[in-house]
């Protein structure tokens, strides 16, 4: 009876030693899923000068909101999104926000990535994807092509919405919005913050004039507004210890925290900043027909991406919150 029983209680650890180990193995299982994305998630180069040199090429148009061009930049970004798996934001039946302004159809391009314990809460990585179209008249080249300014910026946002929808760790939900008629005056991004709760937006990722090396020098960028919450503070924590820095704006005498999308959500109180890393006052294809994907530095470009990527990333994951943006200073 002794050993009947003997051998009996030792079936029953071995049972439920077994049952520990599968339920720790269990338990394990995300993390190790989380491994594996974080590995797989990249921004990669290739990628990088395929958006460059697809949203900024002639049969584009130079992107003028209610062109055949802007159409195609437009379709382009929601294959895009809709590639990598992005949703619709809230009420929208698609990619699209719809709206017309001086009697053109217009639309901000809206893609989501929804997050896990922090759903409710919003950050929104934004660029602006029209541009200034062509010349009425002329010879030679007559298309404003606007590869830095601002497809770049739009490149951006495609590949931080491909890197964070293949890591799958954001704990906050992430906005990807291209906004039209930003260069006749913010007039999609105002029409944005017309539409949104902005108490539920705890951060803006602006990006603006990315592809190429500014004068503070090589694997830098600077950001607009610096003083005016401590978002600038957060990235920069975040970018200790790797080669990467950022700067507060260099040209403050422009004003140009208030020039890009940025402004029409901190005007409301997000604390949304623009990265840049060109120099503004001596770009020499600023606003003319030679801001062609010829003049401006992948390698530039991908470095910031990723820049961006890793000093948001407390931001994304909801660890860090920046301050409430001040506009009395």
């Amino acid at each position: 009876m002794k050993k009947t029983t003997l051998i009996f209680s030792t079936l029953l650890l071995t049972l439920l030693s077994c049952k520990q180990i599968a339920q720790t193995k269990s338990e394990e299982k995300p993390a190790n899923i989380e491994n594996e994305n974080s590995l797989k998630a990249k921004i990669e180069s290739v990628i990088v000068k395929k958006h460059l040199y697809a949203l900024s090429s002639d049969e584009m148009q130079g992107r003028k909101p209610g062109t055949e061009g802007m159409e195609k930049a437009t379709k382009y970004i929601e294959n895009e999104y809709k590639r990598i798996g992005l949703k619709t934001f809230k009420d929208l039946n698609s990619y699209r926000q719809n709206f017309i302004h001086d009697n053109i159809e217009m639309s901000n391009i809206i893609g989501m990535l929804e997050g896990s314990s922090k759903k409710d809460e919003f950050v929104i990585v934004s660029a602006h994807h029209d541009h200034l179209g062509m010349k009425k008249d002329g010879e030679g080249d007559l298309i404003f092509n606007g590869a830095n300014d601002d497809a770049s910026g739009v490149v951006g946002v495609l590949s931080l919405a491909e890197y964070y929808a293949q890591k799958g760790n954001n704990e906050r939900s992430i906005l990807f919005v291209c906004f039209t008629a930003e260069e006749i005056g913010l007039v999609g991004s105002n029409y944005f913050g017309k539409n949104i709760d902005p108490e539920q937006f705890v951060a803006g990722i602006n990006l603006e004039l990315i592809g190429k090396q500014p004068k503070t020098g090589p694997k830098t960028a600077w950001l607009t507004g610096f003083n005016r919450s401590d978002f600038g503070k957060i990235i920069q924590k975040n970018l200790k210890g790797t080669d990467y820095q950022l700067f507060p704006d260099p040209y403050t005498k422009f004003n140009l925290f208030f020039r890009s999308d940025n402004a029409s959500l901190a005007k409301l109180g997000v604390p949304s900043h623009t990265f840049s890393t060109t120099s503004i006052d001596t770009d020499e294809h600023y606003h003319k027909v030679s801001d062609e994907a010829e003049t401006l530095n992948i390698q530039v470009l991908t470095e910031t991406v990723k820049a961006v990527a890793k000093g948001t990333e407390s931001i994304i994951k909801g660890t860090d919150t920046p301050t409430r943006i001040k506009l009395t200073e």
